[in-house]
């Protein structure tokens, strides 16, 4: 497996493009082939999440995505404007409404500008292109407090992944986190593509907390032009690559974050464990305070371990801190190392900073990917609509 340049728009027969004028950004991806899908599981569910999962899965020629509005808790106008926003590039492009999907970002609880939106579809249309410039653009159009384009493209095989993502807060998944287009040149069934997916999302995003809020409108999607046969394992190898590397641009860039966590567990009596304890770990606000103070108070790391509802034995947990070939372990089996915590803070002064910890009871282990709760997230979240 090889990283090669151009987002989606390295998969052959894709093309892509997208504007931002200050707050709304409007991107549209073609690229006909066999989708699929996993959307949010919070069970307010923002139109264009409604209009999508009905349209997967299913042959898909486009996505059309619009950011600075959510489209989320808006009523049958909501349903309306998700499906206008479906006919307008299938009008556009000659194809079936069906046949596209749509996503959404941004405030809850506002209509999109259908105005703005149908006086710029025909741009974006004209602007299209397979040139790694359309996979930018298309990037950057989704974008809301991000401050990085996420995007990603390998080979395995000679078969291509591209995908772009989007996603700073708000991020908390039960599926996957913010939105994900993801592309492929291969040839699988819809159910082996579904299947990988999921498996690909359970290990990737699912394991991604910045702040523990649950998005109205996530959604993941995946379409194979089926130009290029390779064994579903092989597929299932680069698709976990491409979406666990999104996954952690999304962490880098949570709202306000200045540091990097990585979360590992082994030893656990179960995977479930493991990803409980994980998640349990990385979604904590005193960790994560603390990974931004910079200070070493790896009591907060046990305590949420113990509470992540994960098997645990408080004589078997070793825990250390790592970064840059760094090492320093805090507790050992249970026992308190003394005369480390100087070195954990220096080492707690990099942008990068995991957490390990052996729980001691099994073969279980799982990572979690998140970011550390920062003055500036407060500053972002307390005036986002206004």
């Amino acid at each position: 497996m090889r990283i090669i340049e151009g987002g989606v728009c390295a998969v052959p027969g894709v093309k892509a493009y997208g504007i931002k004028e200050g707050k709304q950004g409007l991107a549209i991806i073609t690229g006909k082939g066999d989708a699929v899908g996993v959307f949010t599981q919070n069970k307010i569910r923002a139109a264009p999440v409604i209009v999508t999962s009905r349209h997967t899965p299913g042959v898909m020629n486009a996505i059309i995505a619009y950011s600075g509005r959510a489209n989320a808790f808006t009523g049958k106008k909501g349903i309306e404007d998700a499906e206008k926003m479906a006919s307008l590039a299938a009008s556009a492009l000659g194809v079936a409404p069906e046949s596209i999907g749509v996503a959404s970002t941004g405030i809850i609880g506002c209509p999109v500008d259908m105005d703005w939106i149908g006086s710029h579809v025909g741009e974006v249309i004209d602007g299209l292109t397979s040139e790694p410039s359309g996979s930018d653009a298309a990037a950057r159009a989704i974008m809301t407090t991000d401050t990085a384009l996420k995007q990603i493209a390998v080979e395995v095989e000679g078969v291509r992944i591209g995908a772009i993502a989007k996603g700073s807060g708000m991020i908390e998944p039960n599926m996957a986190t913010m939105l994900a287009f993801i592309y492929t040149d291969a040839e699988l069934p819809p159910e082996s593509l579904h299947k990988c997916l999921k498996a690909a999302v359970d290990k990737s995003f699912n394991m991604l907390v910045v702040d523990g809020d649950t998005s109205t409108n996530d959604m993941v999607l995946l379409t194979a032009t089926g130009e290029k046969r390779i064994a579903e394992d092989r597929f299932q190898d680069g698709l976990d690559f491409v979406c666990t590397e999104l996954a952690k641009m999304i962490a880098r860039d949570g709202e306000g974050a200045t540091k990097f966590i990585e979360v590992r567990i082994t030893g656990a009596r179960s995977e479930d464990d493991a990803k409980k304890a994980a998640k349990a770990v990385v979604r904590s606000p005193l960790v994560k305070t603390a990974v931004f103070g910079e200070d070493p108070n790896w009591g907060r790391v046990v305590a949420a371990i113990g509470r992540s509802g994960a098997d645990v034995n408080a004589d078997k947990i070793t825990l250390v801190l790592s970064n840059d070939g760094n090492v320093v372990a805090l507790v050992k089996e249970g026992n308190i190392v003394e005369g480390v915590l100087a070195q954990a803070k220096m080492l707690m002064a990099k942008d990068v900073v995991i957490i390990s910890a052996d729980l001691g009871l099994g073969n279980g282990e799982a990572r979690a990917w998140g970011c550390d709760l920062t003055c500036d997230y407060v500053r972002i979240n307390a005036k986002y609509m206004t």
